[in-house]
């Protein structure tokens, strides 16, 4: 007999601001090679005493996640840690596409900012579908589900331990399929 984990969920995306909204460049995108596209959303994680945010960007040609920060707030700071890490570890990101949800965090003048100063083209969902973010919302599922991020966590050290770690086996050790069988990061680096 299988007993069927409850699902619980928190809203991480507020798209009504005053924030411009940037269009959907992705869609007719073919992605061949790292640091052509990236990909960001924010999952909460629980703790006992409340939620925590993780702000993830992924490169959506290897599937690694290239930055990411664990903070116990919405606020931007959590957005703009995961893209100075994701900055930080590229080597070039000449001709990169930054895709995201139309979410106050990606749209605030501070995070778009950041974007233009280092040429990085802004792409954002339409319509705030959660199909046009699809590799940003099935790297959140692979998280929660595979490495138990879904769980409810002591505190936030604990959820920050636990992140790290699932990032690391995310990125070093689970094989993907689609990715013939290869894990992120042995693609990002034979690709880069």
């Amino acid at each position: 007999m299988l007993t069927l984990r409850k699902k619980y969920s928190s809203r991480t995306t507020n798209s009504l601001h005053r924030f411009y909204k940037y269009k959907n460049i992705i869609k007719d995108v073919e992605v061949t090679k790292p640091n052509q596209v990236w990909v960001s959303d924010i999952t909460y994680i629980r703790t006992i005493k409340g939620f925590c945010y993780l702000a993830l960007i992924t490169d959506m040609y290897s599937r690694k996640i290239v930055g990411y920060d664990l903070s116990d707030s919405l606020e931007l700071k959590g957005c703009v840690r995961a893209l100075n890490k994701a900055l930080y570890q590229a080597k070039n990101v000449k001709s990169l596409i930054h895709h995201s949800d139309r979410g106050i965090q990606y749209c605030s003048n501070v995070y778009t900012q950041i974007l233009k100063r280092n040429k990085i083209d802004i792409s954002m969902t339409e319509e705030n579908h959660c199909y046009e973010n699809a590799m940003a919302e099935r790297v959140n599922g692979i998280l929660k589900d595979e490495f138990y991020l879904d769980q409810t966590f002591t505190d936030v050290a604990h959820a920050k331990r636990a992140t790290k770690n699932a990032i690391n086996l995310y990125n070093e050790i689970r094989l993907h399929l689609s990715l013939d069988f290869k894990t992120p990061n042995m693609l990002y680096k034979l690709s880069a």
